[in-house]
C-alpha cells in the first residue's frame, strides 16, 4: 500500500455496533483512518489501535451537539490536509412501542417523527454539508445507509423509521447532483435481513422467504460500503444499492 492511500480517511457514524462496527474493522484493514461517532464511549473491545483517539461522542438527535462533531471532526483533519475520503451515515434510529412492536402512522407520538428525523435524515445532510470543503478537498465518497423499509410496508419496521429512510434515499440523488460537480460521489445502500444483535423476532419467518434463504452477513454490507468507496466504483452516483437476499424482487 502506497502513502497516499495509507493516509485515506473515513468519518463513520453507529460505529459500535452492526453493520458500523463490521464497516470499521474492513476500512481499517485495508490501512484507512477511521473516525467513529456513536452516542457510546469508545468500547475497548475494538478492534482499531487508533479508536480512542479516533472516537467521537455525539448525539445525533441534538442538531447543536452535531455542529460540535463536525467542529471536532475538521479539526481532527487538519493533520490530513484537511481531506476526507469518505463519509457513512450510518446511525439509524427505529423505536418500537412499549411492548416492542413496530409504531405505525397512527400511533406514533409527533414528537418520535421529529427524533427519528433528525438521527436518520437531517444529521447525515448536516455532516455532508459541515465537511463539504473536506470532502471536495478528497475527491470523496458519501454513503447514505437506507433500508429495505423505505419502499416497502415492512412487518417490524416502524412508520417514521421507514419514512425517514425512503427520504434519505431520496436525498441521496439530490446530493448526487449536487455534490457531483465538486467531484463528491454520492450513493446509498439499503440493506435487509442482516444478521445482527437487534434481529426482530419473527425475523426468521421471513427469511424463509427470501429468494437466497438465509441473513445477510454484516461483513457483506461492509464490503459494499468499501467498494463505492473505492476506485472500482469511481463512475458510480446517485445510486441505491439493495443488499437483501433478493427481498426487493
Amino acid at each position: 500500500m502506497s502513502s497516499d492511500e495509507a493516509r485515506k480517511v473515513l468519518v463513520l457514524t453507529g460505529a459500535s455496533r452492526g453493520i458500523g462496527h463490521a464497516t470499521v474493522k474492513r476500512f481499517s484493514r485495508a490501512g484507512w483512518r477511521v473516525i467513529t461517532c456513536s452516542r457510546q464511549d469508545f468500547s475497548d473491545d475494538c478492534p482499531w489501535p487508533a479508536g480512542p483517539d479516533d472516537h467521537i461522542k455525539v448525539d445525533l438527535a441534538d442538531p447543536a451537539d452535531v455542529d460540535h462533531a463536525v467542529l471536532e471532526i475538521r479539526q481532527r483533519l487538519e493533520i490530513e490536509g484537511g481531506r476526507l475520503h469518505a463519509l457513512i451515515n450510518n446511525a439509524g434510529i427505529s423505536p418500537k412501542n412499549p411492548g416492542g412492536d413496530r409504531l405505525d402512522s397512527i400511533e406514533t407520538p409527533m414528537h418520535t417523527w421529529s427524533t427519528v428525523f433528525q438521527v436518520n435524515f437531517f444529521a447525515p445532510i448536516m455532516l455532508a454539508r459541515g465537511l463539504f470543503k473536506e470532502l471536495e478537498a478528497g475527491k470523496g465518497s458519501i454513503v447514505n445507509v437506507t433500508s429495505i423499509a423505505g419502499s416497502r410496508v415492512h412487518p417490524f419496521a416502524g412508520t417514521a423509521y421507514a419514512t425517514s429512510k425512503a427520504a434519505l434515499a431520496s436525498l441521496t440523488r439530490e446530493m448526487a447532483s449536487d455534490f457531483g460537480p465538486h467531484g463528491i460521489r454520492v450513493n446509498a445502500i439499503a440493506p435487509g435481513e442482516i444478521d445482527t444483535a437487534i434481529l426482530s423476532p419473527g425475523t426468521d419467518k421471513l427469511v424463509e422467504q427470501l429468494p437466497l434463504r438465509r441473513l445477510g452477513k454484516t461483513a457483506e454490507v461492509a464490503e459494499t460500503i468499501y467498494f463505492l468507496c473505492s476506485e472500482a466504483s469511481s463512475y458510480v452516483t446517485g445510486s441505491e444499492i439493495h443488499i437483501n437476499g433478493g427481498q426487493h424482487v
